[in-house]
């Protein structure tokens, strides 16, 4: 996979190559794209943001987009590359106006 197969603000369903390079499922909001990795919160785990790399989705299996009123918020500075040299996750709150946060 790419950064062309995948959209900002758009919920996925994957599978992804978890740690010890088993095909796992996983559901998945895009936050930012990046070249080499994509900013995802797992909407099936923990709030926590994830820095997933392209390489380690290896199938697409739905695609929902989000409408504007419901998306999540997440300042930006949050989701710069810079920020990301040195992570692979960080404990972040989002909110969508969706829902009154």
């Amino acid at each position: 996979m790419n950064k062309r197969n995948f959209q900002e603000n758009t919920r996925y369903a994957i599978a992804l190559k978890d740690e010890n390079g088993r095909m796992r499922p996983a559901n998945i909001y895009v936050y930012k794209l990046h070249d080499d990795f994509m900013i995802v919160r797992f909407t099936d785990k923990s709030g926590m943001l994830h820095k997933v790399p392209y390489g380690d989705v290896t199938k697409i299996v739905k695609t929902i987009e989000v409408a504007p009123e419901a998306r999540f918020m997440v300042p930006d500075i949050l989701l710069s590359a810079k920020t990301w040299q040195s992570r692979t996750s960080m404990q972040a709150y989002s909110s969508s106006p969706r829902v009154g946060k």
